[in-house]
């Protein structure tokens, strides 16, 4: 008896994901290379979680820089050259010697109870395809792991499911204790000085090395035992206005539950790919006109924080400035508008044309134009009037004559009597004076010669 075949059951998946790939394809332009998606650019999508457009984009690995170019509205989002040759200097000098100096700073701020590092391993991480350098990786960190010493991961990729579809993120470095742990390094070319540095980029760098974090985990999540991936990351930068390399702690534990929330609401790439028309297509070698439409046919989410993380921002800033969307004014506006999307919509509550009057949105927004209808409607301040200042002499009719300046009245001193009866005339106090400074000793003089 033939023995049965059992059904390939991973036959399924591998066929969803091959058309999927083959969708993102096509929406990308069979002649266009894919843009990787770097922890960057997913951390900024993770911030913006309800914009498709964002993601269909990302997802299909399309250069967002390039298209917006084609389509009108380039954009100066980037880093210069010259701090790319900056970062890489720098990052060159922190690996130098097989990293000594890098597992050195890890010891000192995180792990001072270990053994000193005498002389970390390095291992080959060279592979071919994003596939095989991902599995290398999660290779070297298992042997890592099981030696039980300093190991020093120079560039590892790792791979992390975002809507669906694989991004493969590449960490500057990822250093594996001698406990079995593993921690996040992040080299960064703006400098720390006195031990602090811009509360700004260190925030992005925290947001940045949450994601790596979380793929991390997930690499963890597949060995037995699951080593501990910590939530502690090591920012390295230059000290103060030198070269040389100093280290700080930052904990990243928030943001990395704000970003495993936000990538869990994004939508499927495969379902808003399935929701856009037949033949859709970014390609910027496309018409204007036909590559706007396409644009056009992913809903965005724009907000003004989109500004500092996304290629496409004036694209989407014109539109929904054209479109009187509110969320153009910042978000937290929106969030207290409620159902009210646009700024025809706001005013038209405002002035009591539409909107429930019960609502508390509509009666604020009712009240605000009342106040402001009636501050316009106050009658200016008296003429002559300033800064505060009660004029007494403005109200008088101008068929009276006014007083003339009382002499010797200086810079908002009153003079009511004049108060220059008894003030000598301009000869008589010039020789005054000269008299005065006559009878003055004069220095080095004792008396009279």
């Amino acid at each position: 008896m033939p023995p049965s075949r059992e059904p390939n059951r991973q036959s399924v998946p591998s066929t969803r994901r091959t058309r999927l790939r083959q969708r993102l394809a096509e929406l990308r332009g069979p002649a266009v290379p894919p843009q990787p998606l770097d922890a960057r650019a997913l951390a900024a999508l993770a911030a913006n979680p309800g914009c498709r457009r964002r993601a269909i984009l990302d997802g299909a690995g399309v250069n967002k820089a390039v298209l917006a170019s084609a389509l009108g509205s380039p954009s100066a989002f980037g880093q210069s050259q010259f701090a790319f040759m900056r970062g890489n200097a720098f990052e060159a000098r922190v690996k130098a010697d097989g990293g000594a100096e890098l597992l050195r700073l890890v010891h000192e701020k995180l792990d001072a109870g270990a053994e000193p590092p005498a002389g970390g391993t390095v291992p080959d991480l060279g592979a071919v395809g994003p596939e095989g350098r991902t599995a290398r990786t999660a290779l070297a960190l298992r042997e890592a792991t099981a030696a039980g010493g300093w190991t020093l991961l120079d560039h590892p990729l790792l791979a992390l499911e975002v809507a669906g579809s694989p991004a493969f993120l590449e960490p500057d470095a990822v250093v594996v204790h001698p406990g079995g742990g593993w921690t996040v390094v992040e080299i960064k070319s703006f400098p720390m000085l006195d031990g602090s540095a811009d509360a700004a980029k260190v925030g992005a760098a925290a947001r940045q090395s949450a994601v790596y974090v979380l793929a991390l985990e997930q690499v963890a999540a597949r060995l037995d035992p699951a080593p501990e991936v910590h939530h502690t990351v090591l920012l390295v930068c230059p000290k103060d206005f030198s070269n040389l390399p100093t280290a700080s702690a930052v904990d990243v534990r928030k943001q990395c539950s704000v970003t495993r929330r936000q990538l869990d609401r994004l939508t499927r790439v495969e379902d808003i790919a399935d929701a856009l028309p037949e033949g859709t297509c970014f390609s910027p070698d496309l018409p204007a006109a036909e590559l706007t439409a396409a644009v056009e046919s992913v809903p965005a989410t724009y907000a003004p924080e989109c500004l500092a993380a996304c290629e496409l921002a004036f694209h989407c800033r014109a539109h929904s400035r054209a479109e009187g969307a509110v969320t153009s004014l910042g978000r937290s506006l929106r969030a207290e508008l409620g159902a009210l999307s646009t700024v025809t919509d706001v005013l038209s509550a405002a002035h009591g044309h539409t909107g429930d009057p019960t609502d508390p949105t509509v009666e604020t927004l009712r009240r605000a134009a009342t106040l402001r209808a009636e501050a316009l409607a106050t009658p200016s301040p008296a003429r002559g009037a300033g800064n505060g200042a009660t004029s007494h002499n403005a109200a008088a009719p101008d068929d009276q004559p006014q007083p003339p300046p009382q002499r010797g009245a200086g810079n908002c001193a009153t003079s009511h009597d004049g108060a220059a009866g008894d003030t000598p005339p301009p000869a008589q106090r010039t020789t005054q004076r000269t008299t005065q400074r006559s009878a003055l000793p004069q220095p080095g003089r004792s008396g009279p010669s």
